[in-house]
């Protein structure tokens, strides 16, 4: 799937440039960040030159050579091939994290947000943006039938109630929400209070 999802084009630029605005009025040159589930590394290419380091992980290996492959990655910018649920992490180390586009397709967002959340340091932000899968009826009968295919990954059928409540749960206080509307992503800013 690596292959078609390099090069497939952003579906909604407009969207996709507005949501990059809204998350560099957060980014500080000293920051420390770590983008989960970053893919090609296409918004890391982005970010990293506005901060202190960016660390970008995937779980698909395939994934990060074909985003190395691309070229231009920052100095400070790092590929990292993991499994961000699995891999230990250093609680308060991070100053933001971002998980665009990733949450529905994880087994426990909730579990996800909370660890998402004890490796902020006190004032960092995590910023999300996830399709509200349970919003569409049509994928609860489709998506099984994909997977036990291999044509479609695992899906987490939440609602924007859903993540909100992820995050509010795990101590974190929403700074920014944005929707362009009701059946697009839903793209959240929240920051852990001191």
């Amino acid at each position: 799937m690596s292959k078609r999802y390099i090069a497939s084009p952003i579906g909604d630029p407009d969207a996709y440039e507005h949501k990059l605005d809204l998350t560099r009025k957060y980014l500080r040159s000293d920051m420390d960040v770590l983008e989960i589930g970053c893919g090609s590394g296409n918004t890391g290419r982005k970010h990293a030159p506005l901060v202190g380091s960016y660390t970008a992980m995937d779980i698909s290996s395939e994934m990060i050579e074909r985003g190395r492959a691309l070229g231009d990655v920052p100095a400070n910018m790092r590929y990292v091939h993991g499994n961000f649920d699995e891999v230990e992490t250093t609680p308060a180390r991070y100053d933001m994290v971002l998980a665009l586009s990733v949450l529905h397709l994880l087994p426990d967002p909730a579990a996800t947000v909370k660890k998402i959340a004890a490796s902020l340091k006190p004032g960092g932000y995590f910023v999300s943006s996830t399709v509200r899968t349970g919003n569409i009826a049509i994928l609860r009968l489709i998506a099984p039938v994909g997977q036990a295919l291999g044509l479609v990954p695992h899906l987490s059928f939440i609602k924007g109630d859903d993540i909100r409540r992820y995050i509010t749960e795990a101590g974190l206080e929403i700074v920014e929400e944005w929707e362009k509307n009701p059946r697009s992503a839903l793209f959240l800013i929240a920051q852990k209070m001191v």
